[in-house]
């Protein structure tokens, strides 16, 4: 019997079935990569807001503590919002007539709350305690990124669960002294390493990675 396709036709198959593997392997990577990006999480985009807060001109410039204004961080799971009476502390003095804060008033004087738009948003599937973590040294900026030079809020990471395993995995990475936590210019040492795994054994930090930690 004659041979009905041409040798070439095997070299056309293997090249086309090797083609098909990396192709797809290709589109693959080209969505992780998508999904890993600001279009998909949001990160690195500043949100607009009823008033236009700069965490640089209070946190950088003034040099307000994050528990000022986050009261409940260190025994809650949120951090908290404050109430505009936070904010006339100051501003019934400081900028008292200025017509940009306006708004502030206005919610001081009905007792409306000011509907701020959320930066860092979970899914209400994923359970999440900022007490536990500042606890176990885990600082503000480590998560927020460098708030101090933010003129508008930003979400600084991408918040998807590989993100949250990576620290999880190796705590000792990023973990910090507990009197360093609040401390927007704190930068790792050279010897994070060295200090991490000293300060996941004192602050007995578990690698937690069990689907239940999280997802509840």
């Amino acid at each position: 019997m004659s041979q009905i396709f041409h040798r070439s036709a095997n070299t056309i198959a293997r090249v086309s079935i090797f083609g098909a593997v990396f192709f797809i392997a290709g589109l693959l990577g080209l969505f992780a990569e998508v999904n890993r990006s600001p279009w998909m999480t949001g990160a690195h985009v500043a949100r607009d807001q009823p008033i236009q807060f700069s965490h640089e001109r209070h946190v950088g410039g003034n040099g307000i503590d994050c528990r000022y204004c986050h009261t409940s961080v260190e025994e809650s799971s949120f951090a908290g919002i404050p109430p505009t009476r936070t904010c006339m502390n100051c501003h019934s003095q400081i900028f008292a007539n200025s017509p940009f804060l306006e708004p502030v008033r206005e919610s001081f004087r009905s007792g409306r709350s000011i509907q701020w738009n959320r930066v860092h948003d979970l899914p209400d599937f994923v359970y999440f305690d900022h007490s536990i973590h500042v606890n176990k040294g885990v600082g503000c900026t480590t998560c927020h990124g460098p708030v101090d030079r933010m003129p508008l809020m930003w979400q600084e990471q991408s918040l998807q669960m590989e993100w949250c395993l990576d620290c999880h995995r190796s705590p000792e990475r990023y973990v910090r002294p507990r009197e360093a936590v609040f401390r927007v210019d704190y930068a790792p040492p050279a010897n994070q390493a060295e200090l991490g795994a000293r300060l996941v054994a004192e602050y007995q930090i578990q690698k937690l990675t069990s689907c239940s930690v999280c997802h509840r």
